[in-house]
């Protein structure tokens, strides 16, 4: 940790959300900048409701370099921040911000981080290739915007409320075929999907029982994928990879994002091996 070696020089980052206290993102960062041998320091901020914009106006005041914006305030950031990117814009939601000498821009590194993390780690190429994703809120904007600009050809979103599947099918429509299911209507996609992904929290800690779907309609050589990092295998991974799935774990996602985070704050590359390494270590301590 770089705690030992804050001075009168130390660069300030940090992550705003409510509720923040179970965040890896501080462990993860601190041991990025140390690896990196940057003179900087991350922690968490609790930002209450309400209290988001001036939050944000103290990332100016205070001269913070960057900050890592999560639930709930990923949409109304936006309203704060002079400049977004045009990723961030389409998916409606900012997780960085990087201020550059006083003007703040917000940009969206989950649905790359994710991209990244799953073709370094499955081989996948996703070019022509059909997709289903189950779940339709923010991630699933994220992760599918990525896919998209990847050249997936077809996006199945599968949710619990057919209607928000059908709402966000439509509105990225422009980028690739799209089509909006229930999850009980996933049975012909998901034979048709060279990659499943789950976008929703089900089987995330502490109810670990939860599949977003029925895994027994997974073919062998699918590759399935899951957000849902704590456990860092779910049951729904576990279930695929005994229908012969190739599986990729949400942990990719998370420090990809960071990654990113990382590489927009400083220039430089981030050192992914310390980065996977601090965080796994986490869950074992």
């Amino acid at each position: 940790m770089n705690q030992g070696k804050i001075n009168s020089y130390t660069t300030m980052y940090g992550v705003f959300g409510d509720p923040i206290r179970h965040s890896k993102s501080p462990i993860m960062l601190n041991r990025a900048f140390e690896a990196a041998g940057l003179n900087a320091a991350y922690a968490a901020f609790h930002i209450l409701p309400g209290t988001l914009k001036d939050a944000v106006a103290g990332i100016r005041a205070l001269q913070f370099r960057g900050v890592n914006v999560t639930i709930p305030h990923k949409v109304e950031v936006m309203s704060y921040l002079d400049e977004i990117d045009e990723g961030a814009r389409i998916i409606g939601a900012v997780n960085t911000i990087v201020n550059e000498g006083g003007k703040l821009i917000g940009y969206n590194t989950d649905g790359i981080g994710y991209v990244r993390s799953l073709k370094e780690e499955t081989g996948i190429d996703l070019q022509g290739r059909t997709v289903l994703m189950l779940g339709a809120g923010g991630a699933a904007r994220g992760v599918g915007y990525a896919l998209a600009k990847e050249g997936v050809s077809k996006l199945y979103i599968a949710n619990r409320t057919k209607e928000k599947a059908v709402e966000l099918a439509a509105s990225m429509s422009s980028f690739c075929q799209t089509i909006g299911l229930g999850l009980n209507e996933v049975a012909g996609a998901a034979g048709e999907a060279a990659l499943i992904v789950n976008n929703t929290s089900l089987g995330m800690h502490p109810n670990v029982d939860e599949v977003p779907m029925d895994t027994s309609l997974i073919s062998s050589g699918t590759v399935v994928s899951d957000l849902v990092y704590n456990p860092l295998t779910t049951r729904f991974l576990r279930e695929a990879e005994r229908q012969g799935a190739t599986i990729h774990s949400g942990l990719g996602m998370f420090i990809y994002q960071g990654a990113y985070a990382f590489e927009y704050w400083t220039g430089q590359p981030a050192p992914i091996a310390a980065m996977r390494e601090v965080v796994v270590q986490s869950f074992t301590d």
